[in-house]
């Protein structure tokens, strides 16, 4: 079971990595589509960054006795981090701004990932 949890340790680190790549590239290296922009493609695209960033941690932290409490911890912990990405995409990276819509797009992904969370690691 160790070796397991090591895995999905490993799989939580990368996701996490790999979002906070996605969150601090430049802007004017991000494609320019107005179509994508017109249909909320950007927010869609916060869903199923936090989403994974939620279970995948659940995955790697959280016990059968502590499901529960480990998936609200996270659950809040990565909504701050999606708040805070904003500020360091506003005030470090260039051509980023903050965006309340993404903020409220993070935090439904974290929702989404407890409500996985909750139905599908194991009680």
């Amino acid at each position: 079971m160790r070796k397991k949890k090591l895995v999905y340790l490993v799989a939580a680190i990368c996701w996490f990595a790999l979002t906070a790549f996605l969150l601090t590239i430049p802007g004017n290296d991000l494609p320019k589509e107005d179509f994508l922009d017109k249909i909320g493609f950007d927010k869609l695209v916060h869903i199923l960054l936090f989403a994974p960033l939620v279970i995948s941690w659940g995955l790697a932290l959280a016990s059968p006795a502590s499901r529960k409490k480990t998936l609200v911890i996270l659950t809040i912990v990565w909504i701050l981090y999606g708040i805070a990405m904003e500020f360091v995409q506003r005030y470090l990276v260039v051509n980023r701004s903050f965006d309340i819509g993404d903020i409220f797009a993070d935090a439904a992904g974290c929702i989404v990932g407890y409500w996985l969370g909750m139905r599908y690691i194991k009680k």
